[in-house]
């Protein structure tokens, strides 16, 4: 496509958003789509299990940056994927140049060589020089330190099965300097993500260790045995392996205890499920979801951004405290379940995760932050929550029958798996994940 025929597509976009405000967005994703497969690299480009690199010297391990007349971007993919047995690399900082901006993280295998890794679709990076986490945008968001000569740099995935592969959500995670410093979801392209390092100014010098350990192992077995590692927030709830029980006082409804899932339900992971092993003495368990940081002291469904089934009366609460008719009421033993259907031109980076507190990444400087208000409307940064988003249907299961659905627009950042309790003794078995067999 050459600069006259995208003046002219663009030209037509604008006419498009003006005549018909409500279809531009379809169209500009279609464009966008478009524009990012004329980037990608042809197969024919790509010699299997071999590197590819442009605008960097590479002499054995150690990688620096080769100054062009076009100042472009400097890229190094590596040869293979991460895999379950090779998940890790790291890269030393051996000289950072004039800026400093040396990019380390995954991208697909056909990721083009002129872009840092995270600027592009289905890629992400942790740079060096403002220390921003970059996932699929141009646009970073703050995410851990920057880095100077002699730091080091590692990325890596936590394959939770060996069999994760192709279109499998993984976690993604960075380390600095031997200690980790976030994670996040990633949709994992066809033929897997490739490590990747970039750099863009003179003097930048890497070295790259494909082979680097990290204890990754001693992790999977901390988080089997806790599950801590699938939750964002436990408050008066606690937590022992797969069971949920309630802590609270359960004197007020501002006792509720209240367990929120770290990722939010997509199109691979869209269905999760509670056993009532104790109803406690009232009863007052909740299974829905709720937008990311939903007041800790709220039933899931009470306030704006939520939507949850509630197994003492059986009723649907969706963003008020006045709920409707909906199932039957449940008790001990009962299977509640909560799902989404989305869309089939669903978009989850484009649709969900928009919110400048990045939902998908988890690390110290995104959790500090907690929205306790009642001030349902404000999300982070101030700005009033977004009411008017893409509508999905959230449904709800009782012992595996449906009972009913509901139309909701998704928050920003996506739906989070939510439990709420608020009566002494409550228990419930959860099961975030039991559709995968």
């Amino acid at each position: 496509m050459n600069e006259k025929d995208v003046v002219s597509s663009l030209q037509n976009l604008v006419a498009m958003e003006i005549r018909y405000p409500n279809q531009f967005m379809h169209v500009f994703r279609h464009h966008q789509r478009i524009h990012q497969d004329a980037g990608q690299v042809r197969d024919a480009d790509v010699e299997a299990g071999q590197p590819r690199y442009s605008n960097i010297n590479a002499d054995g391990d150690v990688l620096s940056y080769a100054p062009n007349n076009r100042f472009s971007v400097g890229l190094y993919v590596a040869g293979e994927p991460l895999t379950p047995e090779d998940y890790y690399f790291e890269v030393e900082i051996l000289d950072i140049g004039n800026r400093g901006t040396i990019g380390v993280g995954l991208v697909p295998q056909r990721y083009p060589l002129d872009a840092q890794p995270g600027w592009r679709a289905f890629s992400v990076g942790f740079h060096a020089d403002d220390g921003k986490l970059y996932k699929a945008n141009g646009f970073g968001k703050p995410f851990g330190s920057k880095s100077q000569t002699g730091d080091r740099i590692g990325c890596g995935i936590k394959f939770s099965a060996p069999e994760e592969g192709p279109g499998q959500s993984v976690k993604v995670f960075f380390t600095h300097n031997g200690k980790e410093v976030g994670m996040m979801m990633m949709q994992t392209p066809a033929r897997g993500l490739y490590p990747a390092v970039g750099m863009h100014s003179t003097g930048e010098e890497v070295r790259l260790n494909l082979e680097a350990e990290w204890l990754y192992e001693d992790l999977v077995l901390m988080a089997v045995d806790n599950g801590e590692d699938d939750w964002s927030r436990l408050h008066d709830v606690r937590l022992n392996g797969t069971t949920l029980e309630y802590m609270g006082r359960g004197k007020s409804i501002h006792d509720v205890g209240l367990a929120q899932a770290r990722w939010p339900l997509d199109t691979t992971y869209h269905y999760f499920e509670i056993e009532i092993i104790d109803p406690g003495e009232n009863c007052y368990i909740a299974i829905g979801v709720a937008r990311r940081n939903y007041p800790h002291h709220r039933h899931p469904g009470w306030n704006k951004g939520s939507i949850a089934y509630h197994a003492d009366d059986g009723k649907i609460f969706v963003g008020s405290g006045v709920g409707d008719p909906f199932g039957p009421r449940c008790h001990k033993g009962d299977i509640m379940g909560c799902g989404i259907l989305f869309p089939p031109d669903y978009d989850g980076e484009t649709d969900s995760d928009l919110s400048p507190d990045d939902p998908d990444v988890h690390n110290d400087m995104v959790d500090d932050f907690s929205d306790d208000s009642d001030e349902d409307d404000i999300i982070p940064g101030g700005r009033v929550l977004d009411q008017n988003g893409t509508k999905v249907w959230i449904f709800f299961t009782r012992n595996g029958k449906i009972i009913g659905k509901k139309q909701v627009p998704i928050p920003k950042g996506g739906f989070f798996p939510t439990v709420g309790m608020l009566s002494s003794c409550e228990k419930v078995r959860i099961d975030l994940r039991p559709l995968t067999g």
